[in-house]
């Protein structure tokens, strides 16, 4: 059988779904454990979304592990997403806040010109943000601040204020998930590890001469990752994005080959997916400080040495 999709196009609703009342057209906060739960559904959102969970228990939800949070998880939907929920007697033990903005409130305000910054939203719910207490204490202020304003008549202000609000809001969580990357460093340095050990597998089976670099989306497919969070994870934890990190590993074999192979340099070029040898060579200058032939003589100095 299919599957039993709803979907919901607006803010309202959504509030009509969960049983609740409608204070402004475009934006809603909603006390989750006051909520009126319909029957099980997968639901496709038309709007922003972002879900506080608050946790009585230490449970292993939306991929928390024993070295994360456990007081809260935040989740962040993006419009056009499809969400399941769970069975009905489930959703009545749910305590939290549930955030609905549709894309047209932010049209004209800074949060809309900056929302492409907060690409949590497209994360997947295993990469969810496991939050302490302080923090969801943090949180909850937020989502307070914003119901008490959208409880306030609707006025010439409101707009500017509410997604002040939002804005805020959202950089608490940048700054939350960028400690819960650092609480990760060591997950993460297999995930870097990995990736390295795909570049590699790559670069052996000369892709890149027809394929090109291997791509953030390529990775993360492999690595059960959204792209969105596997580039984050590598900016944080390299400084670099997975094309730069992509060539400096492309680099790295082309100083072994030209350290242990009699391969000419515009075979190496070609064989690692570089558009010209001059590109190659320009490149190779840049990362390394010496061309790729000085880079040959200075070796073979050094073994004669």
């Amino acid at each position: 059988m299919g599957k039993n999709i709803l979907n919901l196009e607006t803010v309202h609703q959504c509030n009509c779904f969960l049983g609740e009342k409608t204070f402004h057209p475009l934006v809603s906060i909603i006390d989750l454990s006051k909520a009126g739960w319909q029957q099980q559904r997968h639901l496709k959102l038309g709007f922003y979304a972002v879900l506080l969970e608050e946790h009585t228990c230490d449970c292993f939800l939306h991929g928390r592990k024993d070295y994360d949070f456990s007081d809260g998880t935040l989740l962040f939907l993006s419009p056009g997403e499809t969400i399941e929920i769970g069975e009905k007697h489930e959703m009545f033990n749910i305590k939290g806040w549930l955030l609905t903005f549709h894309p047209e409130f932010i049209i004209n305000t800074p949060l809309g010109q900056n929302i492409g910054q907060y690409t949590f939203f497209y994360y997947r719910k295993e990469e969810a943000l496991h939050i302490s207490l302080r923090e969801k204490r943090i949180i909850c202020q937020s989502f307070e601040n914003i119901s008490d304003e959208l409880h306030h008549s609707i006025d010439e202000y409101s707009k500017t204020l509410i997604s002040k609000q939002i804005e805020l809001l959202l950089d608490y969580c940048t700054r939350f998930y960028t400690r819960q990357f650092i609480t990760r460093c060591e997950a993460n340095k297999k995930i870097i590890e990995k990736t390295g050990c795909i570049a590699d597998r790559f670069f052996i089976a000369n892709q890149t001469c027809l394929t090109g670099l291997p791509t953030t989306k390529q990775c993360a497919h492999q690595l059960q990752l959204s792209p969105a969070y596997l580039e984050n994870l590598f900016k944080h934890e390299t400084g670099k994005t997975i094309y730069e990190y992509m060539q400096f590993k492309r680099i790295e074999i082309a100083r072994k080959w030209l350290r242990e192979t009699d391969k000419t340099i515009g075979m190496i070029a070609k064989e690692l997916g570089f558009s010209s040898t001059q590109y190659f060579s320009s490149l190779f200058k840049r990362i390394t400080g010496s061309s790729p032939c000085e880079y040959r003589l200075y070796q073979k100095i050094n073994v004669s040495l």
